[in-house]
């Protein structure tokens, strides 16, 4: 019988993003409080956000609003790299670049991991910004799932191509 296995990998739905930056900007427009504050979320480039208002906690608040909206959309907060809120002339600004990818050092993690924790005769090879993980045994499969989602890694995992 022929080995089963998974892709571990690290993306976001650019899609889900876009809907709920639109929603965000949608709420922030009609939102009492944010009346004359001159706060908008809107994209700077391709894998960036930026949100600009008045002072520091409107902009924070509308980074509340944008993560709401998120979470709303099943995307998880750690494909977002937030920076601090900062001072450009008269407005306050916020960065957020988008988080895809597992890096080689994350998949190394997730290698070690699955090597010392997870069931005998299961391989992890890195595969680009993926890690192919596979076993005679589809439980075994299962159980590596499981031990990787029980981890609180700093960036968005999924599993994808289960065969």
């Amino acid at each position: 019988m022929a080995d089963s296995s998974f892709d571990i990998v690290s993306k976001l739905d650019r899609q889900e993003v876009d809907n709920a930056l639109s929603q965000a900007a949608r709420e922030i427009a009609t939102r009492f409080d944010f009346k004359g504050t001159g706060a908008s979320i809107e994209w700077k480039g391709e894998k960036a956000i930026e949100i600009t208002a008045s002072a520091d906690d409107r902009a924070s608040a509308v980074l509340s609003v944008f993560q709401d909206k998120l979470i709303k959309r099943n995307q998880s907060l750690k494909i977002l790299d937030t920076s601090e809120p900062r001072q450009s002339g008269q407005v306050s600004k916020i960065d957020i670049v988008l988080k895809e990818g597992i890096t080689s050092e994350d998949a190394k993690k997730i290698s070690k991991l699955i090597r010392d924790e997870g069931p005998k005769g299961v391989k992890a090879q890195v595969q680009g910004e993926e890690l192919r993980v596979s076993s005679k045994k589809r439980d075994d499969l299962q159980a590596v799932q499981q031990l990787v989602k029980a981890q609180d890694y700093d960036f968005a995992v999924q599993f994808t191509n289960y065969r």
